[in-house]
């Protein structure tokens, strides 16, 4: 099964938890209506992005895994017969919560979990007061339509989680995402901050012959506190193909449910002319397990 057909859900969400879940389902249903085999969902699809400031009661957004939401995201795979990458705030105990991307079977079976592994601390980023780094490692989950190598959000500036994933055997790579810009920022800056992170990860995917899939949230959301203007959230979820070639990219500024096909034997063929792997100077990169080299 070389040719994969991938929908991505790209929504807006408000405080309002079940009206975020319907709209999420409502996408999985569009997708699998043309024929997506694989959905991907955005980063913590079901509530607001609570990170833009440091406030405890968030933490109640938080549920265990499994739980209410994976049981809702676990039927809807099932009954449409899709393969599923959710995206959920994970209460694992008192105190120890992770941003955790939760992948589902055909079947309605959970296939594994990624819990988020960089985490950021910026302004209106807060997210180290609520993440505890993931402890799951760089490991593809294994599905019927591939290997998948699931991470979240502020991994994609990484080239290392990508380049593990890859290789132990990831066949793509797929980012729930929740990005956008600061009200305040001139319009240079923001065609610098959305050029940076798209590029990021199209050389993630030439660098290892893999096809990319990101999938960011869209619209803007308040930021409660009043201390900055909030978030407008950049869309423009897209694919990759493993030479970097952009398949598809959503709208910047409107919800978008999208199915996109990839040919998985590009990877093959790519990588037969582009040999990075073969090449790699695996003795020589010890120092990449230090922080700087002095």
């Amino acid at each position: 099964m070389n040719k994969l057909k991938i929908g991505l859900v790209q929504q807006a969400c408000t405080e309002h938890r079940e009206a975020n879940i319907a709209k999420s389902i409502e996408g999985i249903r569009a997708c699998a209506a043309q024929g997506a085999e694989l959905v991907v969902l955005q980063e913590l699809h079901t509530g607001i992005y609570f990170c833009q400031a440091e406030d405890t009661s968030k933490f109640d957004m938080a549920e265990p895994i499994p739980g209410a939401s994976t049981a809702v995201f676990s039927n809807i795979a099932q009954e449409l017969g899709v393969v599923l990458v959710a995206s959920l705030f994970e209460k694992r105990a008192p105190g120890i919560y992770h941003n955790t991307a939760v992948v589902f079977e055909r079947d309605g079976s959970m296939v594994g979990k990624y819990r988020k592994m960089h985490i950021p601390d910026d302004p209106a980023y807060y997210e180290k007061f609520y993440f505890t780094p993931g402890d799951l490692g760089f490991q593809p989950m294994q599905t019927s339509v591939g290997k998948l190598g699931v991470l979240v959000c502020w991994d994609q500036w990484y080239p290392e989680g990508a380049r593990l994933m890859a290789l132990a055997g990831a066949e793509m790579l797929i980012y729930p995402t929740a990005i956008g810009w600061e009200s305040t920022d001139p319009q240079a800056e923001k065609d610098r901050q959305f050029g940076a992170w798209q590029i990021s990860q199209r050389g993630h995917a030439v660098a290892n012959g893999l096809p990319v899939i990101a999938v960011n949230r869209t619209g803007y959301e308040p930021d409660w506190t009043g201390v900055t203007g909030g978030i407008q959230f950049w869309g423009q979820s897209f694919v990759a193909g493993p030479q970097g070639e952009l398949l598809y990219q959503a709208p910047i500024d409107r919800e978008d449910f999208a199915v996109v096909e990839i040919d998985k034997q590009r990877t093959e063929d790519v990588r037969r002319i582009w040999p990075f792997f073969r090449d790699r100077r695996i003795d020589a990169y010890s120092d990449l397990v230090k922080r700087y080299i002095d």
